[in-house]
């Protein structure tokens, strides 16, 4: 019997018993579908991961400081040592309003409360926010209060205009930057430079607006590109205001937290030795805080985790594979009990055991395979659900998994389908025929 007779044969074996048929894969759909979603998820994370660090930029520390007890100004203090510190190429404050705010445009605006959608703003240099809802309520940016190297600390290039001016800063004048989506929601084709923008009544002329993040990063040509441009986007909802602005909209409260541009990767431990240094100098942390904080240095810490996290979630859903198998063989050998008979008869009249292992193991193949491809579907779905519902975008599972999935679910089939396959060859004819 050749090959082709032994599929046409499996086929017919399967579509005759499609109930148990379709019963014996759904451990095999589960499982696939189990698998890929999962996986899939753990990417989903390390992306996330790799979006905020590479939004961030390279060479950055998040330094925040504050003396309750103190008259003198800790961030000036702060803002001067860096100035003359060696290695340090520029730092900022990285303040935020954390205020109900609305801002508009002609007939733009946008508010937090407006058609409440679940604006959220999130702390951080560069940090992702995320918004939730329908209307201008996508598009509500992050406010925050930075000086004129908030973009050279936050890795934002100048699109169109100009940075903040020392003096801006100084004479708390009332300018702004705008992010790329924002400048694009508010002014759409229209040059937004030296245009007048109002901030919960207050006009504010807008003096620059900076690139698209995604613009400065190279995301690639993978299939989940997409996902992380859109991810890092996120940052482009952004409302830059001076520092000083913080009096106005924060009731003057204080801010602690900076953003330190170091020159290179190399001058990183010099700086964080020396920045704790002349804090623990200034601040008594009975009365105080202070912390110098290393992105880059939990950066490798954070992938180890997800990849841990991956293979711990992958080896869960591949339990339910296992079962999934088990259920194959354990059809295959009642299949091999219903056609004792058959097999009798075959290798009555000249069958070898290599022609009946083959049928066999092609039969089980062809379950696994067809279990195999409904779970391949079914993980697409849940994939594309599940990340919706969790980050907010649609993220297909990659080329790798689809085949790699496949790929197990026929060997599956084999591993399984080996051991009735074998049992089935090893009947004697003459046993078999007098089966009922």
């Amino acid at each position: 019997m050749n090959i082709s007779q032994a599929v046409k044969m499996a086929a017919k074996s399967i579509s005759s018993n499609k109930a148990r048929s379709f019963l014996t894969m759904l451990g095999i759909i589960i499982g696939l579908a189990a698998v890929i979603i999962l996986v899939s998820y753990a990417e989903g994370q390390t992306l996330a991961m790799k979006a905020y660090y590479e939004s961030m930029g390279t060479n950055v520390l998040e330094v925040s400081a504050n003396n309750w007890m103190s008259s003198e100004d800790t961030g000036k203090m702060l803002y001067d040592y860096c100035l003359g510190l060696e290695g340090v190429e520029g730092i900022t404050p990285n303040g935020y309003v954390y205020n109900d705010m609305t801002i508009s445009y002609g007939a733009k605006t946008l508010s937090r409360n407006r058609n409440y959608g679940g604006g959220m703003v999130m702390i951080g240099g560069g940090g992702m926010s995320m918004s939730y809802g329908g209307g201008s309520d996508d598009h509500y940016p992050q406010v925050r209060l930075g000086n004129d190297k908030y973009g050279l600390c936050n890795d934002y290039k100048i699109a169109k205009g100009r940075e903040f001016s020392y003096l801006e800063i100084q004479n708390m004048s009332q300018v702004c930057i705008l992010g790329s989506d924002t400048a694009e929601y508010l002014f759409s084709f229209a040059d937004p430079i030296d245009k007048t923008i109002t901030i919960n009544g207050l006009p504010f002329r807008v003096v620059g607006v900076y690139q698209s993040k995604a613009a400065g990063i190279n995301l690639g040509n993978s299939e989940d590109s997409y996902w992380l441009s859109e991810s890092i986007k996120r940052n482009d909802k952004l409302l830059l205001l001076p520092s000083t602005m913080t009096r106005f909209f924060n009731n003057n409260e204080s801010i602690d937290e900076y953003i330190v541009k170091v020159v290179d990767s190399d001058s990183i431990t010099k700086v964080v030795t020396d920045l704790n240094g002349f804090l623990s100098n200034i601040i008594n942390t009975n009365y105080g805080y202070y912390n110098v904080y290393n992105p880059s240095e939990y950066q490798g810490d954070q992938e180890e985790a997800n990849q841990l996290q991956q293979r711990f979630l992958g080896g869960i859903a591949a339990i339910s594979l296992l079962v999934g198998g088990i259920g194959i063989m354990n059809i295959m050998l009642v299949t091999v009990t219903e056609r004792t008979r058959e097999i009798g008869i075959r290798k009555a009249i000249g069958a070898e055991r290599r022609s009946i292992i083959t049928q066999f193991l092609i039969e089980a193949a062809m379950i696994c395979g067809i279990g195999g491809l409904l779970g391949i579907a079914v993980g697409y779905i849940g994939t594309m659900v599940v990340t919706k519902l969790s980050f907010g975008l649609v993220m297909m599972p990659g080329s790798a998994i689809t085949v790699g999935a496949f790929a197990i679910s026929v060997a599956l089939g084999i591993i399984f389908g080996l051991y009735p396959a074998i049992k089935a060859s090893a009947l004697q004819p003459v046993e078999a025929l007098r089966a009922d």
